[in-house]
């Protein structure tokens, strides 16, 4: 055992001082205690371990003195050297050829005496901010049982407390570091006292040490500081153990003897009359800053701890703003501690260990440090709560402070912990228990089922986290909301675990804090698997047990008139109806023509599920109206589906099948029309007299046809199936239901802007109007002009065939028989003249052909000056042989002249 006390650390290091010093073991005691610390500190250069930045620094002192050429020289050997691969450490043969440069007779600007520094009673690990224990495995001497022992009181919030055994008290030089003696154990552990008060012990720090000392000084440790010359003070004057005392009174929020807080300018102040020196005024003024810090945040804490509807999130921020107090107040119950060993022993405040003001500036820089950022978190989260007061806290992370930004994200670790077990719950299961309002998902409980969907959840956007983007925020809302609608609209009951798998949510503060370090990655990936999962259920649900595209596609053909077989048979069918006054018409009645369409076209091969919520349906009857004015198709929706096809977009297909159906109407019109002209072509050749009208009649209707053919075309192919066409791609590829709500909605909003449905176009609607009812007029007028037409052809007919009987006949006194039948025909047949003057349609005749151009010229007019590019293309297919341009002078402009003069108007 001796063998080994021989060769132990502390012997062999006590003989390397004999030998260096040539002074016996008793008398080299104190270098002993120097040389353990040195080899024991944590001291390193305080330059960075930079290459560049060291071989920038050597060729600035090269060019100090005046040596450019030496600094050329460098720069270019140090260009080779990195070149190659001899040697590995170059910055530590850097550092050293720029040590060596140095001086030593000049003054350095630098702190050089580090260790003297610290060791005058400054502890070892005094941090308040997150330190991590390592040292060089070099350096054992009993470290293993001082890292057990500082483990034991380091904070889990960043402030490092301070152990008793870290401070430099009064002790005297323990016998056991003196050679020859074995090491003996600490009273209260089994820690070496000799290993740990080696770490501990400043110069001079007991008698016995004290008395050891030489006279001269030493060679190796730093230089022995005299004593200091104490001022000696002025009568009155108050003592700096006293100041000490009230600083750590004030520290904690209390009032000391000489230091109070002065209600009218909300600070410490040190009472006027106590008298003492400007520098120690200055300094506890300095550190009583400390003591308002902390009452500004444990104000807050204090107010806020007990309202409950602060929430969840404000309790945790609460929570924490107490983590860092407690290691605050572990701080002060280490320098109370000290204190109270300093009056026990007896110390004097003039000696090198004791507790001093600026001994106190320089270890509660820190702590002041992270007062004041708890402090201005605290008065910007005033009045906020939830996600609000995580944005707010999430704000003061961005600064290039490290020992900052890690308090921060410890505390946003804290508080984002409930807003992302809101947010799990919420994703995973569909359950919303925000009792105080801090989620950013918020739920209207009055809202009925049918409105879930639309009205029942939405987005608070100032509960947003600034940490959480707004795309990110949505599909969060669409999760839940996707789960909801599947249990409570669509009655499934697949358990949501089986719709996608939860994965592991944020347990702790530790797994929250995790999770906000990689928001871009593992959260957003958290987010998208949930998001695509249950997006692509509800699709499927909705197409597979509710049908979904069907129900769009029978739309398309019922109420937009797509299948144009049932519509045709259906018009034919109802024409006997709908010319009826509205008063007369029964629903059922139409419902069974309805149902006789649907069995005699392609209809009947429908989806028995779609065909049933076809139904006809009248509109408000207006006095004078007709069959064709009320009559409409409807189309029952319900559930699911509703959703979808809501009351609104139910409404603009009623209002788009009403236009599509009296245009519908007019391409009938004219087609009866039409047959009519060439039906009775032939029959009123004999009547030579018509042929004028005739051909009026047949020019007006041309124009008619023309322009309801080229409307029909712009709105069943540029209006209709174009826009069915991208609503088709946009649901093919639709990731979740709002995708095709919006672009359900996009497809009824251009159908009725080009249909000329929407407010910007009524004065275009009205025009329509007008021309659609006066090809109705004319066709009313030309039957009217063939009935009496055909009623002289009857007449001239029957006088011809009586002419021909009565000249068979042989009469005697045929001049008067003649006269008596010329008048007799006179009397029996009324004259074509009398028939036009006295008809209707010889006005209509006179005005209608100069009225339908000049209502078409408007129409055109206003074609041309409208925003849509469609709309303006379709006046030029209306007037493509310039026909209506040469009667009117506004549509003589081009195309891209009216484009110009828009464009420079706006």
């Amino acid at each position: 055992m001796a063998t080994l006390d021989q060769k132990s650390p502390n012997v062999l290091l006590q003989s390397l001082c004999c030998r260096i010093t040539g002074k016996s073991e008793a008398e080299v005691a104190h270098q002993f205690q120097y040389a353990v610390r040195v080899i024991g500190s944590n001291y390193a250069p305080t330059i960075e371990r930079d290459e560049f930045l060291v071989s920038e620094k050597i060729k600035k002192e090269l060019l100090k003195q005046r040596r450019e050429a030496d600094a050329a020289l460098f720069s270019e050997l140090h260009r080779k050297l990195q070149t190659q691969s001899v040697l590995k450490h170059r910055w530590s043969v850097l550092y050293l050829l720029l040590s060596l440069s140095e001086d030593p007779r000049k003054p350095s600007s630098r702190v050089g005496n580090y260790g003297a520094l610290f060791a005058q009673a400054l502890p070892r690990d005094a941090h308040s901010t997150p330190f991590y224990c390592t040292r060089p495995q070099s350096l054992a001497l009993g470290y293993g049982e001082r890292s057990a022992g500082l483990s034991a009181s380091v904070g889990t919030s960043g402030i490092s407390s301070l152990g008793v055994y870290t401070l430099n008290g009064p002790t005297p030089t323990p016998q056991s570091l003196l050679a020859g003696q074995p090491p003996q154990s600490a009273a209260g552990g089994g820690q070496p006292l000799g290993s740990r008060l080696a770490w501990t012990l400043p110069v001079s720090c007991s008698p016995s040490s004290a008395l050891a000392l030489p006279a001269t000084r030493p060679l190796l440790g730093p230089p022995v500081p005299s004593t200091r010359v104490v001022r000696p003070r002025r009568d009155g004057e108050v003592s700096e153990a006293a100041l000490v005392r009230d600083i750590l009174y004030v520290f904690q929020g209390i009032d000391g003897k000489f230091i109070k807080m002065s209600a009218q300018d909300n600070c410490y102040k040190i009472d006027s009359k106590v008298v003492l020196c400007k520098s120690l005024r200055d300094t506890s003024s300095r550190l009583a800053e400390l003591g308002w810090l902390h009452n500004k945040v444990r104000k807050y804490t204090d107010a806020r701890s007990l309202d409950r509807a602060f929430g969840l999130v404000g309790q945790s921020f609460c929570a924490s703003l107490h983590q860092e107090l407690k290691e605050y107040y572990r701080l002060l119950s280490v320098l109370h501690s000290q204190l109270q060993v300093e009056d026990e022993q007896g110390v004097n405040v003039c000696t090198e260990s004791s507790l001093t003001l600026r001994r106190l500036l320089v270890w509660m820089y820190d702590p002041k440090v992270r007062l004041k950022t708890l402090a201005a978190l605290v008065d910007f989260c005033q009045g906020r709560k939830g996600g609000e007061l995580a944005s707010a806290v999430h704000s003061y992370g961005k600064t290039g402070d490290p020992h900052m930004r890690a308090l921060v994200q410890h505390i946003l670790s804290l508080v984002s912990h409930p807003i992302l077990n809101f947010l799990y719950r919420w994703i995973y299961d569909g359950e919303l228990e925000d009792t105080y309002h801090e989620f950013f998902v918020a739920s209207d409980p009055n809202v009925k089922t049918d409105r879930l969907w639309h009205d029942k959840y939405s987005l608070r956007k100032s509960m947003i986290p600034s940490f959480i983007t707004m795309d990110q925020a949505r599909k969060v809302l669409l999760i839940g909301k996707s789960i909801n609608f599947l249990h409570q609209v669509c009655h499934d009951r697949t358990p949501p675990a089986k719709i996608t798998p939860a994965s592991k949510s944020a347990d702790t503060p530790k797994d929250a804090a995790e999770l906000l370090s990689d928001l871009e990655g593992a959260f957003q990936e958290k987010i998208d698997a949930a998001y695509f999962d249950t997006s692509k259920y509800l699709l499927d649900v909705l197409n597979r047990n509710y049908l979904l595209l069907e129900h769009l596609q029978a739309m398309r053909r019922y109420l937009l008139l797509g299948q144009g077989d049932f519509i045709r048979h259906l018009m034919d069918l109802l024409k006997p109806e709908l010319v009826r006054p509205a008063t007369t018409l029964y629903q059922h009645n139409l419902t069974g023509i309805l149902e006789t369409a649907v069995r005699a076209t392609n209809a009947q091969f429908d989806n028995a599920e779609i065909l049933k919520r076809l139904d006809v349906r009248l509109l408000e009857v207006s006095p004078g109206d007709t069959g064709w004015d009320v009559f409409s198709l409807d189309y029952h929706v319900d559930g699911p589906i509703a959703t979808v096809f809501t009351r609104e977009c139910m409404g603009h297909y009623l209002r788009v099948f009403n236009f599509l159906w009296r245009a519908k109407r007019m391409e009938y019109t004219l087609t009866d029309i039409w047959k009519g002209q060439m039906c009775n072509a032939k029959l009123l050749k004999t009547m030579p007299e018509l042929s004028g009208v005739l051909h009026q009649c047949h020019i007006l209707a041309s124009e008619m046809v023309h322009f309801i053919h080229q409307m029909q075309y712009y709105i069943t192919f540029e209006v209709l199936e174009c826009s069915w066409d991208e609503l088709w791609n946009k649901v093919q590829q639709a990731q979740d239901l709002d995708h095709i709500i919006a672009a359900h909605d996009v497809f009824l909003d251009t159908i009725i802007s080009r249909c000329l449905l929407d407010n910007n176009s009524r004065s275009l609607l009205n025009q329509l109007r007008a021309i659609f009812d006066q090809i109705i007029e004319f066709q009313s007028a030309q039957d009217s002009l063939y009935r009496s037409a055909l009623e002289e052809l009857t007449l001239r007919l029957q006088y011809e065939e009586k002419k021909r009987q009565r000249e068979g006949e042989v009469g005697q006194d045929s001049g008067v028989q003649g006269n008596h039948t010329k008048d007799a025909r006179l009397q029996e047949q009324p004259s074509i003249i009398r028939l036009l003057k006295s008809s209707p349609f010889h006005i209509f005749v006179l005005f209608s052909f100069s009225f339908f151009q000049s209502i078409v010229q408007q129409f055109l007019v206003l074609l041309m000056t409208n925003s849509d590019e469609s709309l303006r293309f379709l006046s030029f297919r209306l007037d493509f042989n310039e026909h209506y341009r040469a009667r009117e002078p506004r549509l003589r402009a081009s195309l891209g002249a009216s484009r110009g003069r828009r464009l420079s108007n706006i």
